[in-house]
């Protein structure tokens, strides 16, 4: 299929950035033009930040499991929708075509319909990365369910205040997961998080590892069985429910500063239209294209990524079951081989780890499908962009690096490849249809080019968050209220002299070593060019004479390690490259770093353990290994 919102060239890109700015909203329904939509919309922008209150395509109807499956049936029903690559490379992978896949979400939504799922109901997804999640959620938006995913790795207590939290009446689950070489109980872990919620009326539960479960009579049931139910009855049809664009689609539970997870909400219509733009610009997608994106669907780059984007655009789009580093460190390497992968999209903590493996993994492999590589949830580091860039794209794919958020739905702020110049460690250009902005504290625009300040966005796009669940003024204290007329991303932002845009970290990650501003960004990135650091993360802590002294984790991999002499080779690094005031005052060798799965590290608990408060650390539920704090704490200098 064509794409004629796809901008194609520099100057495509100017003339339409132009026109988005001055006709935004002529700009936005020229591409929702290109959906299916059961109606078109009455209005296409009402919005005002102060609510906030902002509705896209207002009064349009609309089914997004229609875009993603039925537009495509006449033209690419027989081309490939899914790749499920699974966790153990003997086993046998699946492809499922756009039609196989439309009848596998007509069949599960006929499945949520029989055991009494409605319309509004929400629905908690908790599975592995198998491709029945994919249905299962694609399934949801079918019937007009709000799905609700949940990373199979969290625990009972994050999965129970989360049902909580969005009072979900069902549960979608596996038996257990495979996750490299660790079997993960999902079952059991749910059984544990509903003994606080009674309110759960059923539980539909996969085989996948055939792990001894429990199954309650009543509540418990196989999807097996349930699929086999809705086949006697000769596999009806399952009619796309009419939505609203401003319906909400979806709830993901993102953390917050404070220890409540927030249920970030996006809705049917602009949802669609945003994730499906970007992912068509940014990546340059070209039709028979296999896109690997290597994120979880329990995260938003998934659900945008994997599922919505690709599959609006008639994609074939990669799963992968299992972990870059199992069975060995060649793994996402085998399979870009192995399926012909043309875009590789990763996080920079993925890169970094398969860094310190050496190039040997990488060598075995030939690479030589990959047309377009990119990395998320994190601003990558220049040492890993250049590793990157050199031993996986061979020197010849640009390498898209994304900024966006949980909230904005979809990427606000990346080169798109091969069309605007990329720069290493530099988001580069808002996307046609964004506007940002730098701010002062005060909240003044801070002009022209040269300039560092906080980030925001001044105009709404398709896909901004529409409320916090259940919380509305959640939602405007944490996103709308700092900076009235803004949305606040809460990051902190260089806009260089070409205009380019850099993420300098989050705003309370930047240091005031006496009187001196130093991003943490910046000191981590001199630390990680230092032979033998994998990766470390600085905080702040209270110095009696500089006022803040920077206080150094660092993962440590170098041989003969002397920690004194290290340290000090560290600070000279630090020096040499920002200068004296940026060096580090305490460094910590640690083993590993708290980050939450998307890759993103919990500087707020680094923080507190460097202030000597070792207690009340927060929720670390949402970290990838909770375990790492206690290591951390033992080993504080």
């Amino acid at each position: 299929m064509s794409y004629p919102f796809q901008v194609r060239t520099r100057e495509e890109y100017d003339a339409a950035y132009k026109k988005s700015v001055e006709d935004p909203e002529g700009f936005w329904a020229d591409v929702a033009d290109t959906f299916v939509w059961k109606k078109r919309w009455d209005k296409t922008l009402e919005w005002n930040f102060t609510g906030p209150d902002v509705k896209w395509f207002a009064g349009g109807k609309l089914n997004i499991t229609e875009n993603c499956l039925d537009r495509h049936l006449a033209t690419r029903g027989n081309e490939p929708a899914i790749i499920w690559e699974p966790n153990d490379p003997e086993e046998h992978h699946h492809i499922f075509t756009y039609k196989a896949l439309h009848h596998k979400v007509m069949q599960f939504a006929n499945v949520l319909k029989n055991n009494g799922v409605k319309k509004g109901d929400r629905v908690c997804i908790y599975m592995g990365m198998v491709p029945e999640l994919a249905i299962a959620v694609l399934a949801c938006a079918r019937i007009g369910a709000i799905h609700s995913v949940i990373f199979g790795g969290f625990s009972a207590q994050s999965i129970a205040d989360r049902l909580q939290d969005a009072q979900a009446e069902y549960v979608v689950t596996c038996d257990g997961a495979y996750r490299g070489n660790k079997d993960i109980p999902l079952k059991s872990v749910i059984d544990d998080a509903l003994v606080q919620c009674r309110f759960v009326k059923r539980v539909v539960v996969l085989t996948r590892t055939r792990i001894p479960v429990s199954m309650l009579k009543g509540r418990d049931v196989w999807w097996e069985d349930e699929i086999k139910k809705v086949e006697t009855m000769g596999n009806p049809d399952c009619p796309a429910e009419e939505m609203d664009a401003e319906d909400p689609l979806f709830i993901l539970y993102t953390s917050g500063s404070t220890g409540k997870p927030k249920g970030v909400v996006h809705t049917c219509g602009g949802y669609m239209v945003y994730t499906t733009y970007s992912f068509v610009n940014v990546f340059q997608y070209k039709p028979d294209d296999i896109h690997f994106c290597t994120a979880d669907i329990g995260w938003i780059t998934g659900h945008s990524y994997i599922v919505y984007g690709p599959l609006c655009a008639g994609a074939t789009s990669l799963i992968f079951e299992g972990v870059p580093t199992w069975p060995d460190a060649g793994r996402f390497w085998s399979i870009v081989d192995k399926y012909k992968v043309n875009i590789l999209y990763t996080a920079p903590t993925a890169i970094r780890s398969l860094m310190s493996f050496g190039t040997g993994p990488v060598n075995a492999h030939s690479l030589e499908s990959l047309r377009v590589l990119g990395t998320v949830g994190e601003p990558i580091n220049e040492e890993a962009w250049h590793w990157y860039d050199e031993h996986i794209g061979k020197g010849r794919c640009p390498i898209v690096d994304t900024w966006w958020q949980t909230e904005t739905g979809g990427t606000m702020i990346s080169n798109l490849a091969g069309v605007t110049p990329s720069k290493p460690s530099y988001a580069t250009l808002p996307l046609p249809g964004i506007q940002p902005v730098l701010v002062d504290e005060q909240g003044n625009e801070l002009q022209g080019n040269g300039v560092t300040g906080n980030l925001c966005i001044k105009f709404p796009w398709p896909s901004i968050i529409r409320t916090t669940w259940g919380d509305h003024e959640r939602c405007r204290t944490n996103y709308f209220a700092t900076y009235p007329g803004m949305y606040f991303t809460g990051d902190g932002c260089l806009r260089d002299e070409e205009g380019f845009y850099r993420i300098t970290g989050r705003v309370d990650d930047v240091l005031n070593v006496s009187g001196h501003r130093i991003g943490t960004a910046e000191v981590e990135n001199a630390i990680n060019m230092h032979a033998g650091v994998i990766e470390s993360a600085v905080v702040g802590y209270p110095h009696d004479i500089k006022g803040q002294g920077i206080y150094a984790y660092v993962i440590y991999d170098g041989t003969h390690h002397d920690p004194a002499l290290t340290r000090q080779d560290i600070a000279q690094t630090v020096g040499r490259i920002i200068g004296p005031i940026a060096r580090p005052d305490k460094v910590q060798f640690v083993p590993g770093l708290p980050k939450t799965r998307s890759g993103k590290i919990m500087r707020r608990i680094l923080r507190k353990i460097a202030e000597g408060e070792t207690e009340n650390l927060g929720d670390t539920s949402t970290l990838l290994d909770p375990g790492v704090v206690e290591e951390i704490k033992k080993g504080k200098v």
